[in-house]
């Protein structure tokens, strides 16, 4: 059990399949494993392998309703017709699946809190847009929000931070956790004017005693790697070190990509490198390393599995040789029948003109104007 870092994988997370033509394709997990594997990640003494197991029902009712509970039971028994309006659709064995990826979080989370790894990463999780009774953008239980629930009534943490940086907003665990102030929540996304789910708002802060602590920092499209840190950096770190969490829980989606086809934020594969570089930091500073990194979105595999080897290799502490094993290359290629990237920084990123960076560095200093003056006073910090 001892490492530095855990990683949660099996094959099982494949069976996460919406199908051949769906955008979120779970070969891009085996991908992420394979590449850590063939870098010789997986070899270091200091990270550990851990399988994962399906969440129980007690434990997915800490979050979902029976009824709900019992409507994903019967499509799973069918395969047949919609979760929802049409981005989710049933097959054989979905309620299975899905419990597996809600339990490789639980896995993950309970090798930190109980010491097994300072850190863990599911890349099967981060599944932020189902809601307590309904499923939603891909996602049929809430993996992130149950976990948080898990932690908190079997260790009794009374402070917990979840940062989702995910390029789409996390509506589902928004609603879940919105009364809630022993959660903050900090949520970078693009915004909800050019992008499911069409939320996400500065004026999103939370209700009832949870207000001020909901936290949604929406960005142009267009935002650059530059742009996009220095949101981060502005906003992310004085809030974690006001509210002093017990634990960090990071939705690490990485459609934030210049090269994602599902949307238009323009990231680099050096970004995740920092952010994970940052948070890494942060955890180590404000709660003794306690850090829990789920996976999300990104629906270009190859650009996917890069991004997590960067990921999971930085929080362990592991450099990275920028030049990808041809052994990968061949196995990536046979997969997704096209060339992937050799290395894993990108030679090449999406260009922006003076005109477009003056309104998104304008748009993204409004939008870090307001969050100071409406939350940064609940949170006691100064500006």
């Amino acid at each position: 059990m001892g490492g530095n870092t855990g990683l949660i994988y099996s094959d099982d997370f494949m069976k996460y399949d919406f199908g051949p033509t769906h955008p979120l394709r779970p070969i891009r997990l085996k991908l992420t494993f394979d590449l850590l594997r063939e870098t010789g990640v997986l070899d270091n003494s200091s990270v550990s392998i851990h399988l994962p197991r399906q969440a129980t029902e007690d434990e997915l009712l800490l979050v979902h309703t029976k009824e709900y509970i019992e409507e994903v039971k019967a499509f799973s028994k069918t395969g047949v017709g919609y979760l929802d309006l049409g981005d989710t659709p049933a097959f054989k064995g979905i309620h299975e699946a899905t419990a597996m990826a809600v339990g490789g979080s639980i896995v993950a989370a309970d090798l930190v809190m109980k010491g097994g790894a300072q850190h863990a990463f599911n890349p099967a999780g981060g599944l932020h847009h189902a809601g307590i009774d309904h499923a939603a953008g891909f996602c049929v239980y809430n993996d992130i929000a149950v976990t948080i629930r898990h932690i908190q009534r079997n260790y009794r943490i009374k402070k917990l931070a979840l940062i989702d940086l995910d390029v789409h907003h996390g509506d589902g665990t928004q609603e879940i956790l919105n009364s809630d102030p022993t959660v903050l929540t900090i949520d970078l996304h693009e915004s909800g004017k050019f992008l499911y789910p069409g939320r996400g708002f500065t004026n999103e802060m939370g209700e009832g005693k949870g207000r001020g602590y909901k936290v949604n920092i929406p960005l142009p499209p267009l935002t650059s790697s530059d742009c996009y840190l220095r949101a981060f950096d502005e906003l992310v770190p004085p809030l974690l070190r006001a509210f002093k969490p017990e634990v960090i829980v990071n939705q690490f989606g990485v459609d934030t990509h210049f090269d994602d086809p599902l949307a238009h934020l323009s990231l680099t594969t050096e970004t995740y490198r920092e952010l994970a570089s940052r948070l890494h930091s942060i955890a180590h500073e404000v709660c003794d390393g306690k850090y829990v990194v789920l996976g999300g979105g990104g629906y270009k595999p190859e650009n996917v599995a890069r991004a997590w080897a960067i990921v999971f290799s930085t929080i362990n502490g592991t450099t990275l040789s920028d030049k990808i094993p041809k052994k990968w290359i061949d196995l990536c290629r046979e997969v997704i029948k096209r060339d992937p990237p050799t290395t894993f920084s990108d030679k090449y990123e999406r260009t922006i003109n003076n005109v477009e960076r003056e309104t998104i560095t304008r748009a993204i200093d409004q939008t870090i104007m307001q969050i100071k003056n409406n939350l940064f006073p609940i949170h006691g910090i100064r500006q």
